[in-house]
């Protein structure tokens, strides 16, 4: 490069330099950040750290947005928005400690349990996604919906394969267990999907059921009682008490005669 090249021409050959080597954010930024350190009189140093700065910065957005995306939460529910005054028997405290991570990073378990409409699935979608942006591996399925994906895995003689992937995710989110009766061979998948994550990665689950009617899901007494000894080891148990919130919203805008919206918590 010439010594006599001009400020503009240095910038288009900087710029063409960090795009060729897949730095797009510092390529985007490189003028402006430029900009800035010459008007704060840093060095060539502090000027380097805040461009490489500004690529970190994409690319860890960048990844929380896919694993966001891969988590596939089925509604866009955070925790800032889960309301902790109604659901006063779940404490704001224990569910902060576990949005940081802690139990995930011990392989623990989390099991939600309360009635419809309470806010189980609100709080274990606003958690996990607290999580992804902490850079965990997260993915959210109703349970119908994971024994569906068991059996056909099953029948396509993949699911050795597919357990093995599913390792790799750090927090499995297992939601509505209880509220479908599931068949003999479905039941067995679903303990068999358990018992491969027991001790290697985490799993979260709510139910509608406490856990004496679980036999209600699995059908047999002593797969059951394995199940359970495997899911409570080492795990976080919250009952959330109260009335349906849904309810309570379809009952007020009734009396205020608002159009009936669709509200899932």
């Amino acid at each position: 490069m010439s010594s006599t090249s001009t400020p503009s021409a240095v910038s288009a050959i900087l710029s063409s330099y960090l795009t060729q080597l897949r730095l797009p954010a510092m390529a985007a930024s490189c003028a402006a950040v430029a900009r800035e350190a010459a008007a704060s009189n840093l060095d060539y140093l502090a000027f380097l750290t805040l461009l490489l700065g500004q690529e970190v910065a994409q690319r860890e957005q960048t990844q929380a947005a896919r694993r966001l995306l891969q988590a596939q939460f089925p509604w866009p529910k955070t925790l800032d928005e889960f309301d902790f005054h109604l659901a006063s028997s779940v404490k704001q405290a224990a569910v902060l400690q576990l949005a940081s991570g802690a139990f995930v990073r011990a392989r623990e378990n989390w099991l939600v349990l309360g009635g419809p409409g309470v806010g189980k699935t609100h709080l274990l979608c606003g958690v996990g996604r607290v999580l992804c942006q902490h850079g965990f591996r997260v993915r959210f399925r109703s349970a119908a919906a994971l024994v569906n994906e068991l059996l056909l895995a099953d029948k396509e003689h993949r699911l050795p394969r597919l357990l093995k992937q599913w390792r790799s995710i750090d927090l499995f989110i297992v939601d509505e267990l209880g509220y479908i009766p599931f068949s003999t061979v479905g039941a067995q998948l679903l303990f068999q999907f358990f018992a491969d994550r027991h001790e290697v990665a985490s799993v979260a689950i709510s139910s509608n059921l406490e856990f004496g009617r679980f036999t209600e899901v699995f059908h047999d007494e002593r797969m059951t009682a394995a199940l359970l000894d495997r899911l409570t080891f080492k795990s976080t148990v919250m009952v959330m008490e109260g009335e349906s919130y849904r309810l309570k919203e379809s009952l007020r805008r009734q009396a205020n005669n608002e159009p009936q919206a669709r509200q899932v918590v």
